[in-house]
């Protein structure tokens, strides 16, 4: 039997399933960085997501770790290099909301086009512009997607019906990694093409900040943004600059550099004026990092992660 430690709030159907797989499952979403390091000798699984820092000095306290899980896609919390060099296998579950992503970057892209959260407010207020609020159609636009794993795929996948063009980049993947109705490019004719850019990719030191004023500069015209990845990904101040510039004529984001994902919030009272732009522009939708975070995905998160983190304990 298998001793395993959840350290944050997920679906019950992780515990069930892990349980009558056959393992011991301890839950106890009060820890912190120095209880844990007290006690991770005593497990053989590890069930995480972003309040606690998984790093090498960390994990060379876990002696008896097998496995580490993260509830979610994202895995920049945990040093994956390190932990897989000392044979710690870490695991994610992005297949769990990978259609939670698609669906809500499809809807970023609907009010950023068709102005329907700007007209929103605008009603409320008893204001009816209906010219001001005149839209853009997808149909016969090219969007770009940078990132073309579960969640830039599901993205793709609901384009589908909308008779536009789609194109990806994405350097990790050899070349056909794409179904037949989107265009492999490269970044450079993406760049050129591209009158829509969604992000799909993970937060590494490569793609932190990736999205800055160089990298805006390159485009070939105005486009749109949309960020369901990750907040660092964009350079906050360069976007608005380029906001300012119309060089981005719109962006919707649903991360923000300046979360705080330990503690799953923004510190409003020292926020910068980038971010204070964001907030007062109609050209930007904002949503608090609920891309992925639907009642149908909090249990496929939780429950294909539990079935790896099995499968990986069998042997």
């Amino acid at each position: 039997m298998s001793r395993i430690l959840v350290t944050d709030k997920t679906h019950p159907v992780l515990q069930q399933t892990l349980e009558a797989a056959g393992h011991a499952v301890v839950v106890d979403t009060t820890v912190t960085y120095d209880s844990l390091l007290e006690q991770i000798g005593q497990y053989d699984a590890l069930v995480v997501r972003s309040k606690i820092n998984i790093d090498s000095h960390f994990l060379d306290h876990a002696r008896h770790l097998r496995c580490i899980g993260r509830v979610g896609a994202g895995m920049e919390t945990i040093d994956v290099e390190y932990a897989e060099s000392i044979g710690i296998r870490c695991l994610n579950s992005p297949e769990g909301n990978r259609d939670a992503v698609g669906e809500h970057a499809l809807g970023l892209l609907l009010s950023l086009m068709d102005n329907i959260a700007r007209a929103n407010a605008e009603v409320r207020k008893g204001l009816w512009q209906r010219e001001a609020n005149r839209g853009l159609e997808i149909k016969g636009r090219t969007i770009g997607i940078i990132g073309f794993g579960n969640m830039g795929c599901a993205f793709a996948q609901r384009l589908q019906g909308f008779g536009c063009d789609i194109i990806a980049y994405d350097k990790y993947k050899p070349a056909g990694y794409a179904p037949a109705y989107v265009q492999e490019v490269s970044l450079a004719e993406l760049q050129e093409r591209a009158e829509v850019l969604s992000l799909h990719v993970p937060l590494t030191p490569e793609t932190h900040h990736m999205v800055d004023c160089h990298f805006i500069q390159q485009f070939s015209h105005p486009f749109y943004l949309i960020n369901t990845s990750r907040g660092a990904v964009v350079n906050t101040p360069d976007i608005v600059e380029a906001l300012e510039k119309e060089q981005i004529l719109g962006a919707a984001l649903d991360v923000i550099e300046y979360e705080d994902m330990s503690r799953d919030g923004l510190d409003l009272e020292h926020l910068p004026p980038a971010f204070q732009y964001l907030i007062e522009s109609p050209r930007t939708v904002l949503t608090p990092h609920v891309a992925g975070w639907t009642v149908e995905s909090r249990y496929k998160l939780a429950k294909v992660l539990a079935d790896k983190i099995a499968e990986e304990l069998k042997y």
